[in-house]
């Protein structure tokens, strides 16, 4: 190798030629990737984040029966949301919640078979579960409570009748079978059909473990809005009757009245042995 070939600079390496030419000023723009093979990417990325949707955020569900009407109607969807459980919070009175099967609530009823595409949409939480065996009613009484009914009469709710008419079905009554009192175990909820006709709720399951209640472990999550079809769009709010006063008061009554006859005590004993006191003084 001559010094003159040593010295030439390697092939592709000159000023303004080679791979630099490329990068420089005045050159095209570099080749894009082909959509078409982006395209399974962003795919993936979609079904994803939809299965991420559907586990921790909100999840589409269909209503299977009218024991909702008219809140809700046969076919609406409705979407749940599955976000709030996850930082502790339990169902509250007059929420509209999904739940499993708590067990035997569902014995003998047939669940439709769904196609493969069916099943991968339900998968991914775009479309609702026709597999999964769950509910929807209205939460009535949360744990602590005391919840009853006498036949054709208002549900009683911590001792407090409730006026149900906003969401009851029209001309459907509170209760048309006596039931209660009964104590709702902490930790626990009693739900009701706002079609109470035609719902098969927690009055119809008393002599299962549980007593007719469901455990909140359950609840999937709250209905908070219908999604379809879009000429029934609404959100479905917490009826005002659960905000009305005493509710909680009424489950406090109890033990508060115990601390303060417990408290009390010392000071009446107290008071009668004063009193005496001055009688024996007075003779």
């Amino acid at each position: 190798m001559t010094d003159d070939e040593q010295a030439r600079p390697p092939s592709g390496s000159e000023p303004g030629g080679g791979d630099d030419a490329a990068d420089g000023p005045g050159s095209g723009p570099k080749k894009q990737r082909s959509f078409w093979k982006e395209l399974p990417l962003l795919v993936g990325i979609a079904l994803v984040l939809a299965l991420l949707i559907k586990t921790f955020l909100v999840q589409a569900f269909s209503i299977p029966s009218e024991s909702m009407m008219n809140t809700l109607q046969k076919g609406d969807r409705v979407l749940v949301d599955k976000l709030t459980p996850w930082f502790g919070s339990e169902p509250e009175r007059g929420e509209v919640v999904v739940f499993h099967d708590p067990g035997g609530w569902l014995e003998g009823q047939r669940t439709p078979t769904p196609n493969v595409v069916q099943k991968f949409l339900s998968f991914i939480g775009l479309m609702p579960s026709a597999e999964e065996k769950d509910l929807i009613k209205r939460v009535i009484a949360v744990g602590g409570d005391t919840v009853s009914c006498k036949e054709g009469g208002k549900v009683v709710l911590n001792g407090k009748p409730l006026d149900e008419s906003a969401y009851l079905y029209p001309g459907s009554v509170p209760c048309q079978d006596s039931f209660g009192p009964i104590k709702v175990p902490e930790g626990r909820i009693w739900v009701m059909g706002d079609n109470r006709q035609n719902s098969l709720d927690s009055r119809f399951h008393q002599q299962l473990p549980g007593g007719g209640t469901v455990s909140n472990d359950e609840v999937v999550g709250r209905a908070v809005v219908i999604a379809w079809p879009v000429t029934r769009w609404a959100t479905l709010p917490i009826p005002e009757v659960f905000d009305q006063p005493g509710l909680d008061q009424a489950m406090t009554a109890a033990p508060v009245g115990a601390a303060g006859l417990a408290g009390a005590l010392p000071l009446v004993l107290w008071r009668r042995k004063k009193l005496a006191v001055r009688h024996t003084a007075a003779r």
